[in-house]
């Protein structure tokens, strides 16, 4: 089979070495990938959003199947076009995506279906958003902007003025773009936040193994919003009892939901989860791999992900026993110093052929390119690269991936110093 991967991250970089596995695989090609993508695929210089020029280069190269990685694409509809031209796609059509697409939509739909969430409101005007906090809101209180925003549209205010300010940010700045036309002003939930990522192939939901994300820039969970500064799986705090729960009340429900609206979901359904001791909420979807969730669930998958994907296009996922190694991954970002606010790049990258040859360590790349040399690795963003380790334990694959964290350097290296710490307070 020849694959094309569309993306460019550490998420897509965790999926090609996930596809390289499978021996049904010949060819990998990545648009546009990174450096640390091209050393198992060829990468090619068209980006995530130039639908008409993947189309042409997947017809031109006889491509088996595409796998959408990033979000983009996938609201923009990527996989509508590709199945248009007769290529085979895996992830959820434009009508399906919506569901990461716009947090309206999302919040509506699990209203509409009694699946637990947090109480809100939209707006789609700033007037009015400001009405309602100085007359119903009880605080603290997250704003979230409707569209994308690349992981960083999500605003939790704890007094009326920086709530006001956040609706200031989010709707007449427009801070987050167009991602801000309209917004959502929900409760805070509080509890632990757990992850969980699943298979779906419009009726059928395969559950994949729970992981934690940890979005603040700084430790102690302070600092801005990020897209993830790390990850560990499984979560100790997903319990049977949770599962339980969620099987009954959430995953199957969403599912169906989505059957029944006529956007039936096929690819990969993220649940952003918030352990009240009211019992489990849905925090978020999103309507791809987690990044860097991909990179601590994906190494510990037993399965090809080539058969999934397939079955998830073919509706027979429930011919599909999915299952994970009874171990434990932990991923530390490596990131640009001001991330995610302002942050120098092009910096060269040393130490990376430490990590060759060895199955329990990954160094999956995020933002990297290769200079003009064709060689040296240069540092090309605010998350570099996602470091990940495997072990017996939580503990054990936390000691490893922070020991591997210095085999690497780059001039403005910054990692958070306690992703997992909650391991040793379970």
């Amino acid at each position: 089979m020849k694959v094309l991967i569309v993306g460019s991250g550490g998420r897509e970089h965790a999926i090609a070495v996930s596809v390289a596995k499978s021996p049904r695989v010949e060819q990998i090609y990545c648009a546009p990938g990174n450096a640390g993508i091209g050393q198992i695929a060829e990468c090619v210089p068209i980006g995530a959003m130039e639908f008409d020029k993947i189309t042409a280069f997947a017809k031109e190269k006889s491509v088996d199947l595409v796998i959408v990685g990033m979000d983009d694409p996938l609201v923009g509809g990527l996989v509508d076009v590709l199945e248009e031209a007769g290529i085979r796609a895996f992830g959820p059509r434009k009508n399906a995506a919506i569901l990461e697409g716009s947090k309206a939509f999302s919040k509506d739909l699990m209203k509409k279906y009694h699946i637990p969430t947090a109480a809100y409101e939209t707006f789609s005007q700033a007037e009015d958003a400001l009405e309602y906090l100085h007359t119903q809101a009880r605080f603290p209180v997250v704003l979230k902007a409707d569209g994308l925003a690349l992981g960083k549209g999500v605003l939790i205010c704890n007094t009326l003025q920086e709530a006001e300010d956040g609706v200031c940010a989010i709707m007449t700045e427009r801070k987050f773009g167009a991602a801000g036309s309209r917004m959502v002003i929900e409760e805070f939930l509080t509890g632990r936040e757990v992850s969980v990522l699943s298979f779906v192939d419009g009726k059928t939901i395969r559950i994949m193994s729970s992981a934690q994300d940890h979005k603040r820039a700084q430790d102690g969970d302070k600092g801005l919003n990020t897209g993830g500064m790390g990850n560990f799986s499984p979560s100790p705090f997903y319990t049977k009892e949770v599962d339980d729960f969620c099987q009954k009340y959430i995953y199957q429900a969403t599912v169906d939901a989505m059957a029944a609206e006529g956007r039936p979901f096929k690819g990969v359904i993220f649940f952003g989860l918030m352990l009240t001791k009211d019992g489990p909420r849905v925090l978020e979807y999103n309507a791809r791999f987690g990044d860097p969730e991909a990179q601590v669930v994906l190494p510990r998958m037993k399965n090809d992900i080539i058969d999934v994907c397939n079955a998830c296009i073919d509706g027979t996922l429930d011919r599909i026993d999915l299952q994970f190694e009874d171990n434990a991954a932990v991923c530390v970002i490596l990131a640009s110093d001001g991330y995610p606010v302002k942050y120098e790049k092009g910096f060269p990258i040393t130490g990376l052929e430490k990590f060759a040859g060895k199955d329990d360590y990954y160094c999956f790349h995020a933002g990297t390119k290769l200079a003009d040399d064709g060689r040296t690795v240069l540092t090309n963003g605010g998350r570099v690269l996602g470091v990940t380790a495997t072990g017996a334990t939580l503990k054990e694959a936390r000691q490893k991936a922070y020991d591997a964290t210095q085999w690497v350097d780059f001039a403005n290296k910054y990692m958070r110093h306690d992703i997992g710490k909650a391991i040793e307070e379970a």
